[in-house]
């Protein structure tokens, strides 16, 4: 019986599953305590705290597909190819969202704002890409490449979550 190609990667993908799953849960818990004071947005809501979930379950979803049994080169270019084409898509949606929220008087995104929410998800979902088909010819360079797009996915939520934490907590009411 062939050795698993993940072999090794077990305790990675259980922190950093475990990590994305609690700061999903306390992402929900900030914007239920910052709803409650009345400063929710809701075009702020779908650009910028909707994908910041969803990267956070993007990074859990491939530390749940990354610990599954019997994983084999075929079943792990087809598993990135479909995580990288659908946060391409994803991603363009919040390209859509970001310029729609500059129609808008609430916020208008910043430099900051298109380089967290758009560039660096493409890069991640581009480099998911190019792994599914590196890791056919490179499989243990394909896997380090694989943890490190995760660790950067998560880094980019941590940040995202931060930033959305931030603005809500400080900016000044809307008048009634």
């Amino acid at each position: 019986m062939d050795a698993s190609p993940l072999a090794g990667w077990e305790n990675f993908y259980v922190i950093v599953g475990s990590t994305a799953g609690g700061l999903t849960g306390l992402t929900f818990v900030i914007i239920a305590l910052v709803r409650d004071l009345g400063r929710v947005n809701p075009t702020g809501l779908h650009t910028f705290v909707t994908p910041t979930i969803v990267h956070f379950g993007g990074v859990l979803a491939l530390a749940a597909f990354l610990s599954m049994p019997h994983q084999h080169v075929s079943s792990l270019s087809a598993g990135f190819g479909v995580a990288g084409l659908g946060g391409l898509i994803y991603t363009s949606f919040i390209t859509v969202n970001m310029h729609r929220q500059r129609k808008t008087k609430a916020y208008v995104p910043v430099l900051e704002d298109w380089i967290w929410n758009v560039i660096l998800p493409a890069v991640v979902s581009f480099g998911l890409l190019t792994v599914a088909i590196l890791i056919w010819y490179r499989l243990a360079p394909a896997l380090f490449a694989v943890a490190t797009l995760s660790l950067m996915l998560l880094f980019i939520g941590i940040h995202n979550a931060w930033d959305i934490a931030v603005w809500m907590t400080t900016r000044k009411r809307d008048p009634p």
